[in-house]
């Protein structure tokens, strides 16, 4: 579906419109959502990618709507390697940020001492999937210590731990999912460039947020989903893979006949692109949507959502601030627009009810989700509200004002009151 480029800045109109952008947006009619961190608003034009693909497919079959749209498949390519600052041939989609996580760890080798560098704030599955190598393989996992500005990972600390430790592998989160909190992972890179180490970034929250650049960043593999601040669909998501990594040889534990090829009886051999990393199988819809999704994020501009999206954020966190009764969680000295607090005499679930009762849409978060983090938060939960640029100041202050209504009310307040 061909993008309305009316709503987009302009070097005269450097403004975003946001009433072409949330007519672009059906969602905006029926919801203040505030959960761009779990899945952002799918627009009119990504819903008619996969719905003309998912016709076309009914009408003249799966294998044949594909080539007919394989210029449009490998767009997702080229507009993901634009995201990113980088070639077509080093993405590979996968079906989640996690899928292409786990791709990522299978293709290293991992042997008993290995060491996994990481951070106490990386996401959850992340962490979980060190757990799993660690009982596989007999690795250690070493996390940085936080700085005590509560400014994120001690940098200088890890750093120090890097040239200590050798470690087989460097991971960070960019933007944790549990808080605002934003890592400096341009600055961690210099230093895996430095010292040649494997370096792993998890830019989830951060991808569709603001512009990344991996020559800048300095990463090997950068791993995120398309759903959230991309607006994508779910169940996607992608992979990059340096051209350091695809030269040595690197290919994840399972490879299929898309990834390889079979040369011999006894022999096969892996593509020279990061499609090494892809199975044989699409959801060819979905990979559509997810270009048409990140062609929408770089016409709009990854500078002007960079500066809006956690203005929004500022501007919640400003009237959360003067509510009694709720502890803002966010550290950092510019945060991210994950907004995270924790409240008074509340339960989680009835209190998101009572959010959800408002048309007005949050996300929860739990110790389990976060043990280090919330541990030394010392809060067993927390409501996370995520607006993106298609939201209103007028939205940020009517879910404050809900907040402080219901923080007033102890608790007491019925859903749908």
């Amino acid at each position: 579906m061909k993008i309305d480029d009316s709503a987009f800045p302009s070097e005269s109109e450097p403004l975003l419109d946001l009433a072409a952008l949330r007519a672009d947006t059906p969602g905006c009619d029926s919801v203040i959502h505030f959960n761009n961190a779990g899945c952002g608003l799918p627009t009119r034009p990504m819903l008619g990618a996969m719905l003309d693909h998912l016709l076309l497919e009914a009408t003249i079959g799966g294998y044949e709507a594909a080539a007919a749209r394989s210029e449009e498949v490998a767009d997702f390519y080229a507009a993901t390697a634009a995201l990113l600052n980088t070639r077509p041939g080093n993405i590979a989609f996968a079906g989640s940020a996690t899928h292409a996580y786990t791709k990522a760890l299978s293709a290293i080798d991992f042997n008993p001492g290995d060491v996994v560098l990481t951070t106490r704030n990386d996401f959850i599955s992340n962490q979980i999937a060190f757990l799993a190598l660690r009982k596989r393989h007999g690795i250690e996992i070493v996390h940085a210590p936080d700085h005590p500005d509560g400014s994120g990972v001690d940098v200088a600390a890890m750093a120090a731990l890097m040239r200590a430790r050798r470690p087989r592998l460097v991971a960070v989160t960019h933007v944790p999912t549990n808080s605002g909190l934003v890592q400096p992972i341009a600055e961690i890179g210099r230093h895996c460039r430095e010292l040649d180490l494997l370096y792993l970034v998890d830019a989830c929250q951060s991808a569709g947020q603001y512009p990344l650049d991996v020559a800048e960043i300095g990463c090997d593999l950068l791993t995120a989903t398309c759903r959230k601040f991309l607006r994508g669909p779910r169940g996607s998501g992608f992979l990059y893979v340096s051209d350091r990594v695809l030269g040595e040889g690197y290919e994840p534990l399972f490879i299929d006949m898309h990834g390889a090829r079979w040369t011999a009886p006894g022999s096969y051999r892996p593509v020279d692109t990061a499609a090494r990393f892809e199975e044989w199988e699409f959801p060819y819809a979905t990979v559509l949507g997810c270009a048409t999704a990140v062609r929408y994020a770089l016409r709009v501009g990854l500078e002007p959502i960079s500066r809006r999206t956690p203005a929004l954020a500022g501007r919640l966190r400003e009237r959360l601030a003067t509510v009694p009764g709720v502890c803002l969680l966010d550290g950092g000295p510019a945060p991210a627009a994950l907004v995270t607090f924790a409240i008074d005499d509340w339960q989680p679930q009835p209190f998101k009810a009572a959010l959800d009762a408002r048309r007005i849409n949050s996300a929860l978060s739990f110790r389990e989700f976060a043990q280090f983090d919330f541990a030394d938060k010392d809060v067993e939960w927390c409501l996370r509200l995520s607006p993106h640029y298609y939201n209103t100041e007028e939205e940020v202050d009517e879910v404050a004002s809900a907040v402080a209504e219901l923080a007033a009310s102890g608790g007491r307040t019925t859903v749908g009151s």
